[in-house]
């Protein structure tokens, strides 16, 4: 399943040029204030995703260490606007990707998967897409799940998902890809977006890559629970 991307570079879309550039300079800031990187994230990737946006690819965000917090953890909504939950597939690279790298490339740099959930916070309409990028798609934390090696080059075969908000069983389409863009594809992306502003997807790195269910949203008092199998399950809980 690709993510139809077309001939038109994503970054040519003067939207994501100036939200990219904004963005990348608060990444930097951070980085300058002594924080430490973590890795990259996506999201819009579906079609119809793109198709309300017009855009022709996912965006792609930037992930900071700081933001992790442990499965099994409490997060305070104190001051939220609209939190929402995304169980996601993290990547592991295990290899720096340079922009243009071809299918076999991006494929060999993968050296795990494992699962994910991001918490965000949904800000301003999506379809700002300037300032969903410049705001880093409203990312606020993450959980990161047992990663397996086994899966190295982005084995995806039987992987199974289950997620719930508290007694409610959440939908996830069979194919795990629907709503992200395939995988391979969006690596590639990632590594071609991030060369177009100066930047390099690296070894050490993870990449999540979209929510694998329409974002959940969340509030005080539920608890999200994510098993990907039969690699592992992780799960968050949320207070006032």
């Amino acid at each position: 399943m690709g993510i139809g991307l077309s001939t038109r570079a994503a970054w040519d879309d003067p939207r994501i040029a100036r939200g990219m550039e904004a963005q990348l300079e608060l990444r930097r800031e951070l980085l300058a204030s002594g924080l430490k990187p973590l890795g990259w994230k996506l999201a819009f990737g579906g079609p119809a995703a793109m198709e309300r946006l017009k855009t022709n690819a996912p965006l792609v965000g930037f992930l900071m260490d700081w933001a992790v917090v442990g499965s099994g953890s409490t997060i305070s909504l104190d001051g939220w606007k609209k939190p929402a939950a995304e169980p996601e597939l993290a990547v592991y690279m295990g290899k720096d990707l340079s922009p243009g790298a071809d299918r076999e490339t991006a494929s060999d740099a993968i050296e795990a998967l494992g699962p994910a959930i991001e918490i965000a916070d949904v800000t301003n309409p999506p379809e700002e897409v300037e300032q969903t990028l410049a705001c880093d798609i409203y990312q606020r934390h993450v959980v990161i799940g047992k990663k397996d090696r086994t899966r190295a080059g982005g084995i995806l075969n039987d992987l199974r998902c289950r997620v719930s908000c508290g007694e409610r069983e959440i939908e996830v389409p069979e194919d795990i890809q629907t709503l992200t863009g395939e995988l391979i594809e969006i690596v590639q992306h990632t590594a071609n977006i991030l060369g177009a502003f100066g930047e390099k997807l690296r070894a050490g790195e993870i990449l999540i890559t979209g929510s694998m269910t329409p974002p959940i949203s969340v509030s005080a008092g539920d608890k999200i629970d994510f098993t990907l199998s039969p690699i592992g399950s992780i799960s968050v809980s949320f207070g006032k």
